[in-house]
């Protein structure tokens, strides 16, 4: 079994794994979440956002722009701020915990029209790719309760969306990771075993290592193997949507186009904090940060800790030769040689419409703008970029049987791209708890890209810990914890992080 490099144990937002002679990178993130500048920030764009496929479905519905009080109120227990599925969703165990509490969130635009309206709509645990990375950071007890932890939140948000029977086209199947390349087949394949040989679960994923059986499995012409597993696709706006209305029905005040601008004590002595908007001021005694990659922007000790990145979606039609019985049925984390990955969302249970979202050539392209174009950082007015697009045009035509050929009517093929904002980590994994220094201060936020298969368990999380609970009742990894400790080390690191773990 290979042994991994040591490395230090701050270091975790290596974005993809290399065995040492070997020039492929096996991507180890959903997003490819590359390591980004120090110290970028911002708030969220006031207009001219791009409107994702999901926000385009529901532009009549009144939650958008909800106010459940016409004034903002003046005092509350608790202020949520941000109305994506990590704010609705501590709102709702908030409520289930202390019903007696006053609560408001507070969204900046529209509702949930952050990263969690604007994601490809793919929740993936991760069950085994990125060990390596986390093994390196954190030691392999941690790595594998980071891979549990994504299992049991994807069981988690499954389970809500049945019992409650939440319209919200969820499809649950076999998702596969694909190597397009012998060498990073090689890499995937050392990475697998030794997470299985180190206590891994493994026994719900089905392998293939011979290149003809992952084709005919996969459908990817240029499959070198195939790893199986089962995920889900889903409308990520009208889950967020269900869980608001119900915390709506059980009392939160919903304010929505209102921008908290800062969080100063409270002088007046009445509660422990000012939550100070551009419509005015909201007391209260608690407050949680649940805003992601904006999240430096309203606590400056998060600069550099969490810093926001534009990301790309493409919505692709399929040709009539590619739909109906032909349609494609399963989805993806197609993993390219350079460490790239293409992650896919067939909407098998809706319209059949395609997502690809992930990492290629075109997306580097965009972050080395953003690098050179800091201020871009939070740009989530950015659509039909065609350097990513037409990534996925040559990855579709090269890799997908009878597309090339297929003929493109109109209404059909590459149709719309967005972006979006992630939130990404120092670290590469999300901050939950108190924020230090700040009691009454709590966070759940620097998802990576990868929140929809962190947040219905990250977010119940916080809940027990602001509720005074210890840290393993929380059942999430160790290494999620928000302590001063973490907080000090990442803001005094000098060195990048790596982009990729040496095995």
């Amino acid at each position: 079994m290979k042994e991994f490099a040591s490395s230090s144990p701050s270091i975790g937002s290596a974005t993809g794994v290399t065995l040492s002679g070997n020039p492929a990178v096996l991507n180890a993130e959903e997003y490819g979440s590359a390591p980004s500048s120090q110290g970028r920030t911002g708030f969220p764009k006031a207009s001219g956002q791009s409107l994702s496929y999901w926000l385009q479905q529901v532009r009549s519905d009144p939650l958008l722009d909800h106010r459940t009080t016409e004034q903002l109120p003046e005092q509350a227990d608790t202020v949520i701020v941000g109305s994506g599925i990590s704010g609705t969703l501590i709102a709702k165990h908030h409520l289930e915990t202390w019903p007696e509490r006053s609560v408001v969130v507070l969204e900046a635009r529209e509702f949930c029209s952050g990263a969690t309206g604007r994601n490809a709509g793919h929740c993936k645990p991760d069950q085994w790719r990125h060990f390596a990375k986390f093994e390196k950071a954190y030691g392999h007890e941690q790595a594998i309760q980071i891979m549990n932890n994504e299992a049991a939140t994807w069981r988690a948000l499954v389970s809500y969306v049945k019992e409650n029977n939440v319209d919200c086209d969820l499809w649950v199947g076999d998702t596969y990771d694909v190597p397009l390349d012998d060498d990073v087949a090689k890499i995937a394949k050392e990475c697998f075993e030794r997470y299985r040989d180190l206590g891994g679960k493994v026994d719900h994923i089905k392998v293939t290592h011979d290149p003809v059986k992952a084709a005919r499995i996969s459908r990817i012409k240029n499959a070198k193997a195939c790893y199986s597993w089962n995920a889900s696709t889903l409308q990520p706006w009208k889950l967020t949507a269900h869980i608001m209305r119900e915390n709506l029905k059980n009392g939160v005040n919903l304010q929505t186009y209102t921008l908290a601008k800062s969080i100063a004590a409270d002088s007046s002595g009445s509660r422990k904090w000012l939550v100070n908007t551009d419509r005015g001021d909201v007391a209260c005694d608690t407050v949680v940060h649940a805003t992601n990659a904006y999240s430096a922007a309203l606590e400056p000790s998060l600069k550099g800790v969490i810093t926001p990145k534009p990301h790309i979606c493409n919505k692709v039609v399929p040709p009539r030769a590619m739909s109906g019985s032909k349609a494609i049925q399963n989805s993806y984390g197609v993993l390219l040689p350079d460490g790239g990955l293409f992650s896919i969302n067939p909407r098998c249970t809706a319209d059949g419409v395609v997502m690809f979202g992930g990492s290629n050539s075109g997306q580097k392209q965009l972050d080395r703008w953003v690098e050179d174009h800091p201020e871009h950082c939070i740009n989530d007015g950015l659509a039909r970029i065609e350097s990513i697009t037409e990534c996925v045009r040559e990855f579709v035509e090269n890799n997908l049987e009878g597309w090339k050929e297929a003929e493109i009517g109109p209404g059909e093929g590459f149709d719309y791209s967005w972006s979006g904002i992630i939130g990404l980590s120092a670290d590469g994994v999300p901050f939950v708890g108190e924020l230090p220094g700040k009691p009454g201060q709590f966070i759940c936020a620097g998802h990576h890209g990868h929140g929809m298969a962190r947040i219905f368990t990250a977010a119940p999380g916080l809940v027990k810990v602001m509720n005074g609970e210890p840290w393993e009742e929380t059942g999430l990894p160790e290494v999620y914890k928000m302590t001063p400790e973490r907080l000090k080390r990442l803001r005094s690191a000098t060195e990048e992080a790596p982009k990729v773990a040496i095995v």
